[in-house]
Formats: structure tokens, sequence, C-alpha cells
């Protein structure tokens, strides 16, 4: 769930005595994710009443929303000397806490911010609730606890229940989550956010045609309600990525509707980024070039944007820009660097050292690459996923080392959906770059070993890939492991055989089970000449030509 989503209404739960409607036009702003709009009410209301000290805590959150921590604080801070209300500052200091994991810190805050509550109240503990959903860490399980203690007093709040529903739907609790929503709906009809997240809970459950059909509900009440295009955005993102023949022309519908909510939101800096987050998810890397150097002309201090330029750098083929990019929001002070940076940073090293002809590597730029997404896997073991294509393309490319190198992080990666692919890609790689050593270059034994493991995962994790029997028994054979050959390959043919003669009848097969036969055979020829023998013969059943199994017949007897 996204952060603005939740902390958003978070904001619309109490009613203040001073200035009661500024602060209200500032929490609808809010809630339709006019952030700017609200920071310059939320302002002007501090400058004429500094005792207000909700407005500060809206203030912090709103900063909060956008990732601006150090402003978050200063009104945090500033909020806690204000006489009306401001102990409300310490749940948005909390959050800090929960931020940087300190949650004795953060419960100390929660604590004070909650000690002097009158028997009645409740719209604290919809704030602390959300302080642990919006957390980057969220914590749903506490958000709900939290929340029954406001159930206790007012079940039928609109707020809480919007609150439930946000902590129900972060925790997995469908259900649970649809009975709030529809709750919240119920007590305030005009609580789009409430039905629009009915919606959400569709797109979820991949009812993407209903969840089209509970957007259009609340188009139908406001059709100037922002955030709901943004969902409709998000569901044709996710219609395009279950219908790739349809992908193209529903990227761009979702285009459109992004484009949509935008226009009825701001187009502040940070708006810039919620839009260019989404051009990275449909992968429309020219588009996120060009707003990236426009927010740069916007904001030329502002370190998030060289993530995005890097981003689409990298995948624009602008190497330089995207080092130079990725190195300056990576080391820019305060900067949280991800994964993704790391990783597309080592990739962009490696692209750059690649020839022209994309045929050769220069070893130390690679070797530089590699340490980058050594760093990238350590902080994100699923980024082994990012890599698959990547070292795909490195295998047409014949750089057997290289890709064996990329795919060793994806093979060790069980919980990866490119497992199964990593690990057979890996294998393949360490055999070719072995197979194609030059002449007098002794075979890497330690690699070959690796590569044998690699595909017994993968007859583990997927048994019908009988190639993996005949690739074990060709790296065994580099090997000189007969013994361990022989196996592989009797297993191949067994395990082929029991497939039926249709099977066996293909020329692609017929030619591997010569394989499998001449090569048992030779094994054979100083040991066991009659087993020698049989085999070839076997093969000469399959093949009367074949002039190998012919000549070692004669030379053995």
């Amino acid at each position: 769930m996204n952060k603005f989503t939740t902390f958003s209404v978070a904001i619309l739960a109490s009613t203040f005595t001073i200035q009661a409607q500024d602060i209200n036009q500032a929490k609808k702003a809010i809630d339709a994710e006019q952030f700017e709009t609200a920071k310059t009410m939320l302002k002007s209301i501090i400058k004429d009443k500094p005792s207000n000290g909700a407005a500060f805590f809206t203030l912090g959150n709103v900063y909060l929303t956008q990732n601006v921590q150090d402003s978050a604080k200063i009104y945090f801070d500033r909020g806690l000397t204000a006489s009306d209300e401001g102990k409300l500052n310490y749940i948005g200091l909390g959050q800090m806490d929960l931020d940087k994991s300190d949650l004795t810190s953060a419960q100390s805050k929660f604590a004070m911010a909650t000690k002097d509550m009158r028997k009645k109240d409740f719209q604290e503990y919809i704030y602390v609730a959300r302080a642990y959903m919006n957390a980057d860490k969220p914590d749903y399980k506490t958000a709900i606890t939290t929340l029954n203690k406001g159930v206790a007093y007012n079940a039928q709040d609109a707020q809480l229940q919007l609150a439930l529903g946000d902590a129900y739907y972060g925790d997995s609790k469908q259900n649970e989550a649809y009975v709030a929503y529809r709750n919240a709906f119920q007590a305030d009809n005009t609580l789009l956010r409430a039905k629009m997240q009915l919606g959400v809970l569709l797109k979820g459950a991949k009812s993407y045609d209903e969840a089209l059909k509970a957007y259009n509900e609340v188009i139908a009440l406001n059709p100037n309600y922002g955030p709901v295009y943004r969902e409709l955005a998000e569901t044709y993102y996710k219609i395009a990525r279950n219908k790739p023949s349809q992908a193209a022309a529903n990227y761009k519908i979702a285009m459109g509707h992004y484009d949509k909510y935008m226009s009825l939101t701001d187009y502040s800096i940070h708006s810039r980024m919620r839009r260019a987050d989404f051009l990275i998810l449909i992968e429309d890397y020219v588009a996120l070039e060009a707003e990236a150097n426009k927010m740069i002309e916007l904001d030329k201090v502002n370190p998030r944007i060289y993530r995005y330029l890097g981003y689409a750098a990298y995948k624009n083929g602008n190497v330089d820009v995207a080092i130079k990019s990725l190195k300056n929001f990576i080391t820019a002070p305060g900067n949280k660097a991800i994964a993704l940076d790391y990783l597309y940073l080592g990739l962009t090293k490696i692209k750059k050292g690649t020839s022209a002809d994309e045929l050769t590597i220069e070893p130390a730029a690679f070797e530089a690459g590699m340490v980058d997404i050594k760093k990238s896997i350590e902080m994100e073991p699923l980024a082994v996923q990012e890599l698959s294509e990547v070292g795909k393309k490195l295998f047409g490319q014949k750089l057997y080392s290289e890709t064996a190198a990329i795919f060793e992080f994806g093979a060790n990666t069980a919980e990866s959906t490119s497992y199964l692919d990593d690990n057979v890609y890996y294998g393949l790689a360490i055999y070719y770059a072995n197979i194609n050593k030059a002449k007098g270059v002794q075979v890497d034994a330690v690699a070959l070993q690796k590569a044998d493991a690699a595909f017994d995962k993968v007859l583990v994790a997927s048994p019908t890939y009988l190639e993996a029997y005949l690739y074990k028994a060709r790296t065994n054979r580099l090997l000189e492991k007969d013994d361990l050959m022989v196996k592989n390959y009797e297993d191949y043919v067994a395990k082929t055989t029991e497939l039926g003669a249709e099977e066996l009848a293909k020329p692609a097969i017929k030619t591997k089970i010569v394989e499998c036969y001449n090569n048992m055979a030779a094994s054979f020829a100083n040991t066991d000449k009659a087993k020698a023998i049989e085999y070839f013969k076997k093969t000469l059943a399959l093949d009367p030509e074949n002039s190998y199994a012919a000549d070692s017949i004669k030379i053995l007897k």
C-alpha cells in the first residue's frame, strides 16, 4: 500500500475547535494528495496560531509522506511546545523512531502522546496505528491491536473503520478489510477514500474488471477526486502485465490516467517523483529520462532525482550519465540507497566495459561491476531476479565465464522466481566455458563440480528436465569421472525410454542417445571390451552409418 494512501486519511480523523475550517480544508487537500497546497495552508495556520499543535503534527506528517525527514522533524519538534494538542507530535517523532528500528523509543513517545487521553477519546489511537502502518517496516498487527482500543469507545466512527480497513489490508486479511471499508463508507458517504479502497481490494484479488467498476463509481460521485485516477493507472498497469499481447495499449491507458491524476493534484517536484516511480513500473525509460531532466531543472539539489536519471540512462544505454547519476545519488548525505541502486550501477560499469561488438568485456570493468552487484544482493537477496535477462544476454554473446559469474548469485537463491533457470544457465555457462578453453589449458575442476551440483538442483526442481542428465554426463566427462559419466548417461537413456517409442524416434533424441552409447562404450574400451562392443552395437542399431562406432568395434575385436 502506498505510504501516502494510508497517511492521507489519518489527518481527517479529529475535529479541532481552533481554526477548524482551515484545518479541514488542509485535510481535504491532503486526502486529494495535493500536498503542496496542504503545506501552504498549514504553514499559514501555524503562522497565525503557533499554539496549534495539530497543525504542526499534520504538516510534519505531510513531509514524512514526501520522505523529507529533516523538515518533518523540525515541525514535530516545534509542535511539542504548542499549547493546543502539542502532544500529538510525539506520535510523528515516534514514527521516525520506527523508521530507525528503535521500537523502545517509539513506544515511549506513543505513551507520552496518549497518557492524558480522556476516557472516551480514541483519535490518538488512529494516529498511533497509522504510525505503525506508515513506518518503513509496517507493523499491521500492532496497528490493529491499537485501533481495537478505539473500537471499544466508538466502533462506528468512519475514520476508525477506514484505518482498520487499511490495517487489515496490510495484514492480508481481505475479508475483514472489506467489511471495515464498507462500514466506513456507510458511516460517511462523503468518504471517497473508503469506497475507492474497495476497488483496491478487488485489484489485489486480480478482479480487474470489478475494480474498474468500483473506481468508476467513485468518479461518478466526484470526477475531480484525483487519487482514484492513480488507482486506475495502477490497475491498467496490472492488466498490462497479465495480458502481454495487449500491454502497449494498456500501458498507454494507464499513463493517461496517471496524467489525469497529476492534473488534479500538483506538478511539484514530489508529485513528479511519484510520476517517475510509475514510469519505472511501466518501463518507459525514455519518458523517465526526459522527466528526470525536467526535475533537475526544477530542483538541482534534490539527490533523489539522480536515481531516476541513473535508472533511465542505464536502460537507455547512456552509461556515463548513468554511472555519474547513480554515484551522485548513492554518495549524497542522508540518502537511503537501495539494492537496485547498486545493481544498476554495477551493471552499468559492466556495460561501459563491453566492446562495441559486445564480444568482450574488460576484466577490470567486469570486476568493478561485480563488486556493486554483490553489495546489491547482500542488501536484498531477491535482487538476483533482475540479473536473469542480463545473464541470458551474456550467454547469447558466448561470454560464458561472465555468464556464470552473473548466474551464480541466483543459482544459490532458492526463493528466487528464476531459481530453476538460473541453475540451468549457471551449469551450462561453466560447461561451455571449459569446453572452449584453449588447447592445453586445464579445465576448472572446482567450477565444473559447481556445474554438476547446479544440474542436480535443476533435477530436484524439475525432474522432467532430462537435458540435465546429459549435461551432468558431459561435465563429468570433462572431470574424467567416468563412473559418474556412465551413470548420468544411463539415467538419460532410461528416463527418455520411459517416454515411449514416439519420443525415441525423434531425430534429435536419437542423436543424444547415440552420444550416450558412444561415450559409455569409450569409457569401457580399456577395462571391459565386451561391454564397450555392446554399447557400440546399440549405437549402430540406431545409426548404422556411425563410423566411430563401426571403426571402434573393429579395433576392439
